[in-house]
């Protein structure tokens, strides 16, 4: 029968089969064999189809069907592989934070970017607005216009104090999102407003060094409702691009994107080439300068990436 895989411990899964029973299942070997550069075969989002193992009460995945969609990343403990994320997914929803923890917009960026090519429509919601003051509301109001501008929707949010948080169940009703952002910015309470009955456990920003810690060991998906489904992953604090020339870095940044059909070359990674439309969007002030800066970053890191490897 037909499951979708709702946690991942590594080596062991939970399925959700169609009569809303939850099974324990493992892969088959040839798993992971099939694609060596892949260091988990099978996702949660992913739907498999099990079969019940003889003599046992744990089922076995001999089928992996064919995914709607997938996102991933760089695998942080094996370089050379990718790391998928989630699959059949309908959107993500970034969580994050300007003060306790303070999160760098380059990461939304990075995130962002990798949601754009995966073709996964993004959300992205800044947290805890509470303990907001002047200066950091006024870093809000930049950071808005900078994602509003490149096509994302923003918004802002204290799970702590109920402010605004009407919008949640609008942003993830009826539908199976993946919720990410960096530990300590309020994912799990954002689980527990959605469905109180969870009573997932959350920790405490440590005030020395507004670090969060992990609450999230595994990725896992969370029944809302019949309808709505929520995967739950652990708190990201790097994220490596995978698989991505450097002429398609500026291709999945909305902003950047907009005026690609005026440079004078087509592969033009918009360093020092001549009638470079971006370079001159930039000047004109029409593209952030932290924007681009963050782009630049991820330039830099491909092409480091691609010399390590020539090397090789």
């Amino acid at each position: 029968m037909i499951a979708t895989v709702i946690k991942s411990t590594g080596s062991w899964y939970l399925a959700l089969c169609d009569d809303k029973s939850i099974v324990q299942c493992r892969i088959k070997g040839k798993f992971r064999l099939e694609d060596k550069k892949i260091s988990n075969p099978i996702a949660v989002g992913d739907k498999v189809n099990i079969e019940i193992e003889q003599g046992q009460k744990s089922y076995m995945i001999t089928e992996l069907v064919d995914r709607k969609n997938y996102i991933c990343r760089t695998d942080p403990h094996r370089k050379a592989h990718k790391q998928i994320i989630a699959s059949n997914i309908d959107q993500a929803v970034l969580i994050t934070s300007l003060h306790q923890p303070r999160v760098p917009l380059g990461f939304l960026d990075r995130f962002s970017m990798i949601t754009e090519m995966y073709h996964i429509p993004l959300q992205i919601i800044f947290n805890k607005c509470d303990i907001y003051d002047e200066g950091v509301m006024l870093k809000y109001e930049e950071a808005k216009s900078i994602y509003e501008d490149a096509g994302y929707k923003v918004h802002l949010i204290s799970i702590e104090k109920n402010i605004n948080t009407d919008i949640l169940h609008q942003i993830f009703n009826n539908k199976t999102s993946l919720i990410s952002g960096q530990s300590g910015v309020g994912k799990t309470a954002t689980i527990n407003f959605l469905s109180p009955q969870l009573s997932l456990k959350t920790q405490q920003v440590s005030d020395s060094n507004e670090k969060g810690q992990h609450t999230t060991t595994f990725a896992e998906m969370h029944i809302i409702n019949d309808s709505t489904y929520v995967i739950d992953t652990p708190g990201v604090k790097e994220l490596g691009i995978a698989d991505i020339e450097l002429e398609e870095i500026s291709q999945y940044f909305p902003d950047l994107r907009r005026h690609l059909p005026n440079c004078k070359f087509n592969n033009c990674i918009h360093l020092d080439e001549p009638n470079c439309a971006v370079k001159d969007a930039l000047e004109n002030q029409l593209i952030h300068p932290l924007r681009f800066s963050s782009y630049l970053s991820i330039v830099e890191e491909v092409q480091t990436g691609l010399k390590f490897w020539q090397k090789k």
